[in-house]
C-alpha cells in the first residue's frame, strides 16, 4: 500500500442527499440555515466554538446551572475550560432527563452474556438502579472526588456503576476485565482508589474467569475500604473478606439518591489509563462536560444515532470504547447493546446473530476482528438480517483494503457505510472520522471530526498535502483530557502532547491526505520505520503481506541495521497447512511490488498469534522488544500472554 495506491482508490459509497434533512445533523443544521453536511463541516472548521455550543444544545445537555461562556483560554489552549460556570451531571443528562421527558419505558440497555443469558433494562429501571447504587456508595463512605476501581465485563451493572459514581461526584476507574493482579494493583495504587466494584466471575468462550480471586490478590495490603461484588455465579466464597459486600444486598438496603449532584463542567468523572511503552500507565482525566458529551456528539452527527438507535461495540469496559457505548447511546436517548461474549463462539455467527436480534443500528468493530471473522466465510454473516444497520464504526488500527471491502460488502450489504474513527483515550473521542453524510473510500476518513481543527504537518509544523506527516490539532476541544493523574503542574501532560509543536496537540500518528481530500492514518509515528532514508509506517508493509491468501495477519517492526540504519522484520500468522519456507519469496515480492526493493523485510518469522489488546490492537512495541531481547515494558493491556512464548522463541533464533 503506497501513497499512489491510496490516490488510486475509488470511492465506493456516497450518501443519499435526500436523507440528510431527517438525520440528527440535518435537523440541527436547519436551525442555522445550513442545508448540507459539507456546509456544517465548513462552518465548524471556521468556528469550532459555534459548533460546540450548537452541539451541546442539539445533544441536549441539561444544565443545572447555565454556563457563562463557551470556552475559557486564560491558561492557554493546553488547559482550556469548556462551558465555564456551568454545572451539570453526566448521570442526570444521560438518564434522568429521559425519564423526566416521559421516556422511562424506552429500552436503555439490551444485553447478552457469554452463556446466552439475556436482559433488557428500561430507562426507568436504569435510573432506579443508579439511584440505589449511588446510595450504596455513599453508605460505604465514598465522597466527592474519590476514585472507585471498576473491574467488570460488559454487563448492565457496569453502566449502573459508572453513572452511580458520576451521580455523587466520584471518579470511576475502568479496568480491563481480563487484567492480571499486577495490572489491577498498579491502577488501584496510582488512582489512590480505596473502593472497588467487581464480579465474582464471568465466562469467556464458555470457560470461567474468576475475577474476584484476581482482585483479592491485587489488593493485598492496600487500604481498601469496600469491595462490592456483583454476582454472576453467586459463588458463596466470593464474599469472605472484611471489606467485601454483595452488590445486590447493598443496593437493596441503600437509600436511593434521587437527584444528581451538580458538578462543575470541568469536574472529573472518569480516570482512564493508557498503557505506556516503557514506564507506568498514564491516567487521563475526563470531565462531566467533556468526554461523555464529545462521544454522544460524534455518534449523533457522524453515525446518525438518536433516541431511535441502538449502539453496540465489540469492546470491554477497560477500554475507551466501553465508555463510548454508555456515553453515546444514553446521551442520545438510545439503547446501549452490551455484548459480553466472543464474536465467533460458540458459532462463527455469534456476533451477527446478536446484531440481528438486538436490531443494532450502529455496530463497532476493529479491523482485526473483521479479519478474524472473514476466515469463517461469507455465509455466516449473510444468513442474518442486518438491514437495521445505518453505520459500521471502526477504530483501533489502520485497515487493509481487502477486509474493509469484505466488511462493507457483506456486513453492510454494500449500502451501509463504514465510519472510520480515530482518536485515543486521552482525546476523549475521535480526531478524524468518516460520516454517514459524506462519501467513503476503503480505509479512509472523510476528514477531521466535526469541531476538531486537525491537520497533517511536516517536522516544522507546516501543513502537508503531498506526503506523509504528523497528525496534530490546532484548537482545543471538549473531551481532551483535563490532564494526567498525579501530574499537578502538568509537566508530563505538556511533554506528552504539546511540546513537539508548541501550542498544538500532537497525536503521534502518521497521516496522509490524498488528491481527493480523503484522509488516512498510516500507523503510530512512534512505530514508524526509517529504512534507507525512507520513512514508512508498519501498516504499509503489513497491508502488502496480508494480500497473500496464506497470511491471516502480519506485523512489521524495525531493528537496527548496519547498512540501512533500520531493517524490517515481518511477523506473520499463517493459515493452517501453509509453510513459511514456501511462501516467503512470495511475501517479499509483494512488499517489493508495493513499496520498492529498499523496503523489503530482512526476515519473515511465523507466529501462532500476534500479541494484542482486548480491543484488537497489535502491540508492535512488545514484538520489537522481545525480538531484540529488550525489556517488554508495560504488559497490562496484553490480552493473549501465550503469544509471548512464540516471540521468545523468535528472539532465541535471532540471537
Amino acid at each position: 500500500m503506497n501513497l499512489e495506491h491510496l490516490d488510486n482508490l475509488q470511492e465506493v459509497w456516497q450518501p443519499d442527499p435526500n436523507t440528510f434533512s431527517s438525520a440528527p445533523l440535518g435537523r440541527m443544521a436547519a436551525k442555522y440555515g445550513l442545508s448540507t453536511a459539507e456546509s456544517v463541516h465548513e462552518r465548524a472548521a471556521q468556528d469550532p466554538n459555534w459548533y460546540w455550543e450548537a452541539a451541546a444544545k442539539d445533544v441536549g445537555l441539561r444544565w443545572l446551572r447555565q454556563y457563562d461562556d463557551i470556552i475559557d483560554l486564560s491558561r492557554g489552549p493546553e488547559f482550556a475550560h469548556f462551558f465555564p460556570g456551568g454545572q451539570l451531571n453526566w448521570s442526570d443528562y444521560a438518564v434522568d432527563r429521559w425519564v423526566d421527558a416521559g421516556r422511562g419505558d424506552a429500552r436503555a440497555i439490551t444485553w447478552e452474556g457469554d452463556d446466552g443469558e439475556k436482559r433488557n433494562v428500561t430507562y426507568f429501571e436504569l435510573k432506579e438502579q443508579i439511584d440505589k447504587a449511588a446510595g450504596a456508595l455513599l453508605a460505604a463512605g465514598v465522597q466527592r472526588s474519590d476514585a472507585i476501581g471498576l473491574v467488570v465485563p460488559m454487563i448492565p451493572e457496569a453502566v449502573v456503576a459508572v453513572l452511580a459514581a458520576a451521580r455523587i461526584g466520584a471518579i470511576i476507574v475502568p479496568m480491563f476485565s481480563g487484567y492480571g493482579s499486577a495490572a489491577i494493583r498498579e491502577r488501584m495504587v496510582q488512582s489512590d482508589a480505596q473502593y472497588l466494584i467487581t464480579v465474582d466471575m464471568f465466562h469467556r468462550r464458555g470457560r470461567p474467569v474468576r475475577v474476584k480471586d484476581t482482585v483479592d490478590e491485587a489488593i493485598i495490603g492496600l487500604p481498601i475500604r469496600r469491595v462490592l461484588v456483583i454476582a454472576r455465579s453467586g459463588v458463596a466464597n466470593s464474599v469472605t473478606l472484611p471489606h467485601d459486600r454483595w452488590w445486590h444486598d447493598e443496593l437493596s438496603a441503600a437509600t436511593p439518591v434521587r437527584k444528581a449532584l451538580a458538578m462543575e463542567s470541568d469536574d472529573p468523572c472518569l480516570l482512564l489509563f493508557t498503557s505506556g511503552s516503557t514506564g507506568r500507565p498514564k491516567g487521563t482525566l475526563h470531565t462531566h462536560a467533556g468526554m461523555p458529551f464529545k462521544l454522544a456528539t460524534e455518534a449523533r452527527h457522524g453515525m446518525g444515532l438518536d433516541e431511535n438507535g441502538t449502539l453496540m461495540w465489540v469492546t470491554d469496559m477497560g477500554w475507551v470504547m466501553g465508555s463510548f457505548v454508555i456515553a453515546a447511546a444514553l446521551g442520545n436517548g438510545g439503547t446501549a447493546a452490551l455484548f459480553e461474549g466472543t464474536p465467533d463462539w460458540p458459532h462463527p455467527d455469534r456476533l451477527w446473530s446478536f446484531v440481528e436480534e438486538a436490531e443494532v443500528t450502529v455496530l463497532g468493530v476493529s479491523p482485526t476482528a473483521v479479519r478474524s471473522l472473514m476466515q469463517h466465510g461469507d455465509s455466516w454473516v449473510q444468513k442474518h438480517d442486518l438491514s437495521k444497520l445505518q453505520a459500521i464504526g471502526s477504530t483501533g488500527e489502520p485497515w487493509n483494503v481487502e477486509p474493509w471491502l469484505w466488511c462493507y460488502e457483506n456486513v453492510g450489504n454494500s449500502r451501509t457505510p463504514i465510519v472510520n474513527i480515530s482518536g485515543g483515550t486521552e482525546c476523549g473521542g475521535s480526531l478524524l472520522s468518516g460520516s454517514i453524510h459524506l462519501g467513503a473510500k476503503p480505509m479512509s476518513f472523510s476528514g477531521p471530526t466535526l469541531g476538531i481543527a486537525a491537520d497533517i504537518v511536516d517536522d516544522s509544523g507546516q501543513s502537508v498535502r503531498e506526503g506523509v506527516g504528523e497528525l496534530i490539532v490546532r484548537y482545543p476541544w471538549p473531551g481532551m483530557t483535563k490532564g494526567l493523574w498525579k501530574d499537578p503542574r502538568g509537566e508530563k501532560y505538556l511533554s506528552e502532547y504539546w511540546e513537539r509543536f508548541p501550542g498544538v496537540w500532537h497525536q503521534s500518528d502518521f497521516g496522509y491526505i490524498d488528491s481527493s481530500n480523503y484522509w488516512y492514518l498510516l500507523g503510530r509515528s512512534d512505530d514508524t520505520m526509517s529504512i534507507a532514508g525512507k520513512r514508512i509506517g508498519p501498516a504499509e508493509v503489513e497491508s502488502a503481506l496480508v494480500r497473500d491468501t496464506d497470511v491471516i495477519e502480519a506485523a512489521a517492526v524495525s531493528i537496527p541495521d548496519e547498512i540501512k540504519g533500520e531493517a524490517i522484520i515481518a511477523f506473520v500468522v499463517l493459515r493452517d497447512g501453509s509453510q513459511l519456507t514456501e511462501i516467503t519469496p512470495r511475501l517479499l515480492a509483494l512488499v517489493r511490488e508495493d513499496l520498492g526493493p529498499a523496503i523489503s523485510p530482512k526476515t519473515v518469522i511465523q507466529l501462532a498469534e500476534l500479541p494484542k489488546t482486548r480491543s484488537g490492537k497489535v502491540l508492535r512495541r512488545v514484538i520489537r522488544a522481545s525480538y531484540l531481547g529488550l525489556p517488554l515494558g508495560d504488559l497490562s493491556s496484553l490480552d493473549n500472554p501465550n503469544s509471548l512464548e512464540g516471540l521468545s522463541a523468535s528472539h532465541r533464533l535471532s540471537s
